[in-house]
């Protein structure tokens, strides 16, 4: 690491793991280094990602045409029922808009849309320029809602004013002025119900641990927010317990539903065989139900016998290579370091877009010496780290993917546009498959003339 040069301002976001396993103080959570270029997505961004799968809704982007590139098929949450979520709706804000004004143009979306569509919500996301040029987003929404009778909600997420995290808690705060106080007596209930908060239903993914729930006997109540509706939303307040997969953007929303109706919460993974199996135990045990706790372990004893032998396989070919994890949210690093070390590998370095300080401690703790975390990367500190600590492959998202291939090293994307499931066990195999495929890949006998390690 002292051969690494940082740009000023960044040495309290990189650490390396020293050889006392101590856990290791890093700055996290902060702005950007101004004059740095961040990996990291912005507040218009994060509120997309949380709210983009609610699969009924209306989803208009108040700002220039370019923002709204972000679609349904950059991240790919399917659906099973209407799916008005996958159009694309912006009002295509152009420079007369901005110098006058563009409040009447976005009133004449909403009387254009909601008419035609008449989705049962509607959100409408701002972007830079209208926070810039001073909209009231508010009073137009208020007046469409008025209007239609329909909940037209503004998403204030321009994307200047913080972190993407800053994009996740105004996506929270809108997905709970939705949410109405319980109306069901739970002690009437037969199986207990738990809502799934922090997954977004990539390539099916939802419905993957839903099927496990259940067969163990507990019934998912909705899913925040892959494939979910509006009138699932209303009635999230009904749930005895909310399990987050993806802290970064619920762990917010899981405590306003704790503070507002008493409903507890408990972090969850179900990435990897390890995590897998260990969130399914602690979901029964909080049911404290013997059938279900009995279920829980019939259903992870099947499940290890089916995928455990293609499991054992790819940890004999991979056994010994290296990992870089450059991820957004901190708990998805946490399990991918278990998930590496389950296929016989070792992650040598560690970084997120938004992890928090608990993350941070978690990875400090079990990371291996040596191993190098950082908060918020730019792409130089990704390419130097990589090569000086030897990574053989980079986990991460689609903007990671060129940097990996023009080093020479193999990648898989672990965030938007992939079309197989990653979670659970069936996607504990995927992942070891996608992983051997790529390190083990004829195609890295064939490079030539690309960057040697050693040379930087």
């Amino acid at each position: 690491m002292e051969d690494v040069v940082l740009l000023k301002g960044r040495e309290q976001f990189v650490r390396q793991k020293g050889e006392r396993h101590q856990t290791l103080p890093i700055s996290c959570g902060a702005e950007s280094v101004a004059g740095c270029v961040s990996q990291r997505a912005c507040v218009y961004c994060g509120a997309r990602v949380v709210l983009n799968p609610v699969a009924d809704a209306l989803h208009l982007v108040h700002g220039p045409i370019g923002c709204a590139s972000y679609t349904w098929d950059i991240r790919g949450s399917l659906n099973s029922g209407k799916s008005l979520y996958r159009e694309g709706f912006s009002t295509d804000l152009r420079e007369k808009d901005i110098i006058f004004g563009g409040e009447t143009k976005l009133a004449a979306a909403l009387d254009e849309l909601i008419p035609k569509y008449q989705p049962p919500v509607v959100f409408v996301y701002s972007t830079c320029v209208v926070g810039i040029i001073g909209d009231d987003l508010d009073a137009v929404c208020k007046a469409a809602a008025e209007k239609y009778g329909v909940p037209v909600l503004p998403v204030q997420s321009s994307g200047f004013v913080g972190t993407k995290s800053i994009g996740y808690q105004t996506a929270c705060d809108v997905l709970f002025k939705l949410i109405e106080p319980p109306t069901t007596k739970l002690l009437l209930r037969r199986r207990p119900v738990i809502n799934y908060l922090g997954d977004f239903n990539l390539a099916g993914e939802a419905w993957i641990i839903r099927s496990y729930l259940k067969k163990i006997g507990i019934d998912v109540n909705v899913v925040f927010t892959g494939d979910s509706r509006y009138e699932e939303i209303r009635r999230a307040a009904n749930a005895e317990l909310n399990i987050i997969q993806c802290a970064g953007s619920m762990f917010y929303l899981a405590q306003k539903l704790e503070e507002a109706y008493h409903i507890p919460f408990m972090q969850v993974s179900f990435l990897g065989v390890e995590d897998t199996a260990d969130s399914l135990r602690k979901i029964a045990r909080f049911t404290n139900d013997p059938g279900i706790i009995r279920r829980t372990e019939e259903v992870i004893a099947a499940e290890l016998r089916r995928v455990m032998p293609d499991i054992s396989g790819y940890r004999t070919a991979l056994s010994g290579k290296k990992a870089a994890v450059y991820v957004g949210g901190g708990f998805k690093a946490i399990s991918l370091i278990r998930q590496f070390r389950e296929i016989g590998m070792e992650v040598v370095m560690v970084g997120t877009q938004t992890g928090r300080r608990e993350d941070y401690e978690i990875i400090g703790d079990i990371a291996n010496d040596g191993t190098i975390i950082l908060d918020d990367a730019n792409p130089a500190e990704l390419e130097r780290f990589m090569l000086t600590q030897g990574a053989d492959l980079l986990v991460g998202g689609v903007k990671e993917r060129p940097l990996a291939y023009k080093l020479g090293i193999a990648f898989v994307d672990h965030n938007h546009d992939r079309k197989h499931p990653l979670a659970g066990f069936e996607g504990a195999v995927n992942f070891a498959h996608e992983v051997y495929t790529t390190i083990c890949s004829p195609v890295w006998n064939a490079v030539k003339g690309g960057v040697v390690r050693g040379d930087l």
